[in-house]
């Protein structure tokens, strides 16, 4: 008898407690089991305990696209991408060295150019400001007065036996020579026909007619200037793979972040006169 009032007793409390979850339409039976069994079909636990275990690790982007701007491959790595990683790092030291070794091999050959031109060897040099000069003094200028005048001591260089200033105003074609060393002079006496003059295997009044050693010069020019481009190219490329790298990192970072959340809860089975909880398991991969 102390049974049946105390199931009672936890239906009537299930009910009073639960009482906006029952249709206002069921009516109690006055039957103890039909009653209980009504009451706890009903009953449905709002709040079942779960335990949401989520992966902590998480990289950060901005960080992992930080370290690959400064150095490329280091971003991958943080985010445990190796295999990329070690392809950015082999393309950052193969453009480096690119750019070092053709770099210098532009100054190996410019220094052989200009070393040319001026050939200190050769009394008259293969490029000479004198020999331009004469020839702008018999073919150009007409007034007597007018004409550049030439210091008569070969022991001197070239560039210093003639005023720069005189020889600039007198001359007539489209450009005028820069000073002797400078970047600018070793450039027009091989690219501009009007400088040709100034060959020693130069023989003609038309300055159009080009020499073999001007050819030559210019030829070397071109490789050295070939060099200068490759390692451009190079220092661009650099430029290129830190940014690649950079924009990978990023998205390795957030791809590493994917949430992978594993939910665990107590789900519930209801009896007539009981409910039993069970867990389940639930895994989540957002993409």
């Amino acid at each position: 008898m102390k049974t049946k009032i105390a199931i009672l007793f936890v239906v009537l409390t299930l009910s009073l407690i639960n009482a906006q979850q029952i249709d206002e339409q069921k009516i109690l039976t006055g039957s103890l089991s039909t009653d209980a069994k009504l009451v706890l079909d009903d009953f449905k636990p709002t709040n079942n305990p779960q335990m949401i275990l989520a992966n902590e690790n998480k990289k950060s982007p901005m960080l992992a696209g930080l370290m690959s701007v400064l150095i490329p491959g280091t971003g991958e790595i943080y985010t445990e991408e190796y295999l990329k990683a070690g392809i950015f790092i082999a393309v950052e030291a193969a453009v480096i060295t690119t750019a070092i070794i053709y770099d210098g091999k532009g100054d190996d050959k410019t220094t052989e150019f200009e070393n040319y031109a001026d050939d200190y060897t050769n009394p008259n040099h293969n490029w000479s400001v004198v020999k331009y000069a004469q020839w702008l003094n018999q073919y150009v200028i007409t007034n007597e007065a007018d004409k550049i005048i030439i210091d008569p001591n070969t022991e001197l260089p070239p560039w210093k036996r003639v005023d720069w200033n005189q020889l600039n105003s007198v001359e007539s074609g489209s450009h005028k020579l820069a000073n002797h060393g400078e970047q600018q002079y070793y450039e027009m006496i091989g690219k501009y026909p009007q400088f040709s003059p100034g060959w020693n295997d130069f023989n003609s009044s038309d300055y159009h007619d080009i020499s073999e050693n001007f050819l030559f010069y210019s030829g070397m020019r071109g490789d050295a200037n070939d060099f200068y481009s490759v390692a451009k190219t190079a220092v661009i490329g650099i430029y290129i793979n830190h940014f690649l790298s950079s924009l990978d990192a990023i998205w390795s970072a957030t791809n590493f972040n994917k949430d992978l959340a594993v939910k665990i809860r107590l789900d519930n089975i209801q009896f007539a006169d009981h409910a039993e909880f069970y867990p389940k398991l639930y895994l989540t991969y957002n993409f």
